[in-house]
């Protein structure tokens, strides 16, 4: 047991309570967009030029630097495309919603754990989670789990079921009317299916079950990308590629951490969103608002703003300053980490 009863718990941990599935890809026509195609990858062999960056002894002399560019960059690349008669990529997966982030998964403090439940049984009393359902609903609504196949695309509609026999129900969504760069929509449709993941994120021990149809009309036969996969060990001759696409049992997919980062890119309560030089728009929820590909983290412990110094306030039973401040720690703990404090001095 942690040494100060009054202290975080050093064994603490949460089950992540948005869990999405493995994104299928698939191709289809706009116009008969329930007729698909399982999307394969497939291998390309290319001869590419030099182009990154030389050292000063080499670009300042003209023999090195030709002797340089004329050397071939051979490459080996997955690629995944839709066929020549094919227009629109379908997107398709589940996500499911659970309840329970009163209690934590695992916790050596039974004091702690007592102010730990108290405090989100007067956030959930106070807020019902309303805020971070209808966060979440927009980035289901307005297709952000598309990343980088979103760009370009003439239409996009997104259709969500839910599947809990007890309420099944149905959405529909054009996306592209649903901006990504904030959630301040008022759509009646946004507001139901925020409603119904509120209800369920609530319940101590409910859940509900999401399928989740994305068509986007990309154009013919034109490339679609899937997740890529990070290669740690590169002795075998397939990992010798230099791009390595996800497949699952054959079909292109997109890895459910990529799903599920698009999700929670609610952030934007850090101090810098309103700059608008150094805002990076809405931020996947993290604990130090880590944006790797910016090389970047907006919340920090120097500046008070990351997720420990609210959380051991929070959990201990302190109100913080801001409203804001509570949705995002709690928005943490749905996101799910083991954040136990060190017992040792």
């Amino acid at each position: 047991m942690a040494k100060n009863k009054n202290a975080v718990a050093s064994v603490l941990s949460f089950e992540k309570k948005l869990v999405p599935s493995d994104g299928y890809m698939y191709g289809t026509t706009w116009a008969n967009r329930h007729e698909v195609q399982a999307l394969a990858l497939t291998e390309k062999s290319v001869r590419g030029t030099i182009s990154n960056r030389l050292k000063a002894a080499v670009k300042n002399d003209p023999l090195k630097l030709n002797a340089e560019v004329e050397k071939p960059n051979l490459q080996r690349v997955d690629t995944c495309a839709l066929l020549p008669e094919q227009d629109t990529l379908k997107l398709t997966f589940t996500l499911k919603v659970l309840g329970g982030v009163q209690k934590p998964s695992a916790c050596n403090n039974a004091q702690f754990k007592q102010s730990y439940s108290t405090a989100v049984k007067d956030y959930i009393n106070e807020h019902g989670f309303i805020e971070l359902a209808k966060r979440y609903a927009t980035n289901i609504a307005n297709a952000r789990f598309l990343w980088r196949n979103r760009l370009g695309a003439e239409n996009i509609t997104v259709e969500v079921n839910a599947l809990n026999e007890k309420a099944p129900q149905a959405w529909v969504f054009d996306a592209t009317q649903i901006s990504t760069r904030h959630f301040d929509h008022q759509d009646d449709n946004v507001n139901s299916l925020a409603t119904r993941i509120a209800t369920a994120l609530a319940s101590e021990d409910d859940f509900l079950m999401l399928e989740i149809h994305c068509f986007a009309k990309v154009g013919k036969a034109q490339e679609v990308y899937p997740s890529e996969e990070l290669v740690l060990d590169k002795s075998t001759s397939k990992e010798k590629k230099s791009k390595i696409l996800y497949s699952n049992n054959g079909i292109a997919a997109m890895h459910t951490q990529k799903i599920g980062n698009a999700l929670r890119s609610i952030d934007t309560w850090y101090p810098e969103f309103n700059d608008i030089e150094q805002s990076a728009g809405p931020i996947a929820i993290e604990p130090y608002g880590s944006v790797t590909n910016l090389g970047r983290a907006y919340r920090t412990p120097k500046d008070k703003q990351d997720f420990y110094t609210f959380f051991d306030a929070f959990a201990l039973g302190e109100k913080l300053t801001r409203t804001e401040d509570e949705h995002y720690v709690m928005a943490i703990l749905l996101r799910g980490g083991v954040f136990g404090a060190s017992d040792k001095d």
